[in-house]
């Protein structure tokens, strides 16, 4: 009998901890997309040009950072930069700008040159300005194209996913005009 009553007091306890653990879990509940207004999904494609000036008096990249060995890497290995870099309608610099381009990539790969992108497209203009797109992904910059995942976004893009397509329409000594195709989903 104490074993049993030993059993149904442990029991009881269990009972009263895991009650008290889970109602004191009120920051979290479950609602429905239609209380924050998210109808039915829609998918865009926004296609631009990213204009990337590692130097000059146009500069739009800087590097912020590098490991012992970047300097005498082939890829640059270790290197980290910051860039606030112009989205243009047509690749032309002088193109209207649609947004900015605004985070880091620093160079992941000691065998090819590939960059760890981490980035947000700013839309500035029409129905997207204030809009940002959030990317996070691998750009091995030699393929033709690379493909990147879309993560998140805010005011348009709020919930967005979806992916983008860069390939390099052209590169110069210090500037490379990178095309964009993005096919992302939102609300």
């Amino acid at each position: 009998m104490a074993n049993s009553t030993k059993f149904l007091a442990s029991f009881l306890i269990f009972l009263f901890i895991t009650f008290s653990y889970a109602k004191s879990h009120t920051f979290s509940r479950t609602i429905s997309p239609s209380t924050l207004g998210l109808n039915q999904q829609k998918l865009s494609h926004l296609h631009f040009y990213f204009h990337d000036v590692i130097g000059g008096r146009n500069q739009t990249a800087v590097r912020v950072a590098a490991s012992p060995a970047t300097p005498t890497s082939p890829t640059g290995f270790g290197s980290v930069v910051m860039m606030d870099d112009p989205l243009t309608e047509q690749p032309e610099w002088g193109s209207k700008e649609v947004g900015r381009a605004q985070g880091i990539y620093a160079s992941a790969s000691q065998t090819e040159l590939s960059f760890l992108m981490v980035l947000n497209f700013v839309f500035t203009q029409g129905k997207y300005n204030g809009s940002t797109i959030s990317i996070v992904g691998r750009n091995t910059v030699a393929s033709a194209v690379r493909e990147m995942p879309v993560v998140g976004g805010s005011g348009v893009f709020r919930f967005a996913h979806g992916y983008a397509q860069a390939k390099t329409y052209a590169l110069a000594e210090l500037e490379a005009v990178v095309e964009y195709n993005v096919y992302v989903f939102h609300y």
